[in-house]
């Protein structure tokens, strides 16, 4: 059974960058057709896809933060993280890892936002932009 839990701090101040790991138990993180992704929920709003890593290691990020985003690995951790920079206070939300298995990335990005499509989530870690 795969499990996903996010790690990482809960405030962070306005201009600094978000940083947030994604540990997985449970199956590797290189498997084939598995893609990790990030998402977030502001307060009052619906899920916002971030972006994932595929298990080739190829990533993919919403243009509205591609400029601001970077996720990687470290597959001898079996981990993921997420790097969100120039952050403000709109930025807000409880952020979570989740995984969906899939031939392809279309797919991926076509469902991204769905909850129910996914495969494994974590339990989501809220984290805070504020001075």
């Amino acid at each position: 059974q795969v499990q996903l839990q996010e790690s990482g701090p809960g405030l962070v101040k306005p201009s600094q960058t978000l940083s947030l790991t994604c540990t997985v138990s449970g199956g590797s993180i290189t498997t084939n057709y598995y893609y990790w992704s990030w998402i977030r929920q502001p307060p009052g709003k619906g899920l916002e896809w971030i972006g994932y890593i595929a298990y080739s290691g190829s990533t993919y990020y919403s243009p509205s933060l591609k400029s601001r985003t970077s996720i990687s690995r470290d597959t001898s951790k079996n981990q993921f993280t997420l790097q969100l920079s120039s952050v403000t206070p709109e930025d807000t939300a409880v952020y979570y890892c989740a995984s969906v298995i899939s031939l392809g990335p279309r797919t991926v990005v076509a469902v991204a936002s769905k909850k129910s499509e996914y495969d494994y989530w974590g339990q989501g870690t809220q984290v805070t932009v504020s001075s």
